[in-house]
C-alpha cells in the first residue's frame, strides 16, 4: 500500500466519479482505476462498488476514508516538518523541456542545485514539486493547477510557437487559418492538450484530434503534409530541424507565447528553495510577451503580461 494511492481513493470517495477524479489528480483514468484495483488487493477489501452508470463506496471504503485522510495529513504534516529542518542535500530541480542553459552557476552563490534527469510532462513535474518529490520545477501550469496543489508560479521564460506549413511560403499565418493538434494520450499530452483547447476557443483555429503521439517528430510532421494546412509547432518541437518540404510561419493575429514557469510551494519554509527561487525569476522578462497582440490562455498565470486577445 501506497500514500498515493490513499490519496487516489479518497479523491474518488469524494467525486465518486474515475473520470472526474482522474481529472484532479492529473493522471490517466485507466491508471487510475488500476491503482485502486492494486489497493483494493492490497486490502482485502472492496472499496467502491461500479456499474456503467454510478459509482459508490462500499460499507468497507466508507469506514476507511477517516483513517485514509488521517494517514494523508500526517504524512503531510512531516513533510512540511522535514523541510523545515537544516538542508544538508542540494536544491532538486525538474524540468520539461527547456532551462536556462547557466542554471546551476546562477544559484552557486545560494544553494547547490541538482537538475533532476527524469524529464516527465508539466503536469506530472508540477505535482512532483506538491508531493516533495522536486523542490522546484520548470513546466507549464495554469491557475488552477497552482489553486489545486497549493503551488506558486513565477515567470521564467517563454516560446513564441511557431506553425508549421508544406512548400515554401514561409510568410505569416493568421491563427485562425493554423490547426491545433489534440492527442488523445492525455497522461503524456495534458498540458498541450489543454493549451491548444484554449488556442482554438479563443482564436478559432482548428482543432484536429489525433492518437499516435503526433505532437511532435515524424508523426507530427505527416500530419502537416496531410492536412494542408499550417499547424501549431508544440514546445517540444521548438526549434526541430524541419524535413525538406517543410517550413516554419510565424503565426499573427494573435502570436502564441508557451510560458515556462518556475513552480514551488506556497509557503516554502526552506530558506535555500526560496533564495533559488528568488535569484533565477528576479526580474525575467520575456520579449514579445507583453506586446499587443501576444496571446496565453486566461488561465495561465502570467496572462497579465499578454494581451491575451484573439486580434
Amino acid at each position: 500500500m501506497e500514500l498515493r494511492q490513499l490519496r487516489y481513493f479518497v479523491t474518488v470517495a469524494e467525486e465518486l466519479n474515475f473520470g472526474r477524479a482522474a481529472e484532479r489528480l492529473h493522471i490517466a483514468g485507466p491508471s487510475l482505476s488500476q491503482q485502486i484495483k492494486v489497493l483494493e488487493r492490497d486490502l482485502k477489501v472492496r472499496l467502491f462498488e461500479r456499474d456503467r452508470r454510478s459509482v459508490t463506496l462500499t460499507p468497507a471504503g466508507a469506514a476507511l476514508v477517516p483513517g485514509a485522510r488521517a494517514l494523508i495529513a500526517q504524512a503531510d504534516e512531516l513533510r512540511r516538518q522535514a523541510t523545515g529542518l537544516v538542508r544538508s542535500e542540494p536544491v532538486r530541480i525538474g524540468y520539461v523541456k527547456w532551462h536556462p542553459p547557466d542554471l546551476v552557476e546562477r544559484v552557486a552563490g545560494v544553494a547547490r542545485l541538482r537538475v533532476d534527469t527524469w524529464v516527465l510532462p508539466s503536469h506530472a513535474q508540477a505535482a512532483r514539486v506538491a508531493d516533495g518529490s522536486l523542490d522546484v520545477a520548470i513546466c507549464w501550469v495554469q491557475t488552477s493547477d497552482l489553486a489545486e496543489r497549493n503551488l506558486q508560479a513565477r515567470l521564467l521564460g517563454a516560446d513564441r510557437l511557431y506553425a508549421v506549413g508544406a512548400g515554401v511560403d514561409a510568410s505569416p499565418v493568421d491563427a485562425k487559418d493554423t490547426v491545433v493538434l489534440l492527442d488523445a494520450d492525455t497522461a503524456t499530452w495534458s498540458s498541450s492538450n489543454r493549451y491548444g483547447e484554449h488556442f482554438a476557443r479563443d482564436t478559432g483555429a482548428t482543432a484536429v484530434r489525433v492518437d499516435d503521439g503526433g505532437i511532435t517528430g515524424p508523426a507530427f510532421f505527416e500530419h502537416v503534409r496531410r492536412l494542408g494546412r499550417p499547424v501549431l509547432n508544440s514546445p517540444k518541437g521548438q526549434g526541430e530541424v524541419l524535413p525538406a518540404g517543410l517550413v516554419a510561419r510565424p503565426v499573427v493575429n494573435p502570436a502564441p507565447y508557451w510560458t515556462w514557469s518556475l513552480v514551488s510551494r506556497r509557503g516554502e519554509p526552506d530558506d535555500a528553495v526560496r533564495a533559488v527561487v528568488e535569484v533565477l525569476a528576479a526580474g525575467v522578462t520575456v520579449d514579445g510577451l507583453g506586446d499587443r497582440g501576444s496571446w496565453v490562455p486566461s488561465t495561465d498565470p502570467h496572462a497579465s503580461q499578454s494581451d491575451s486577445g484573439a486580434g
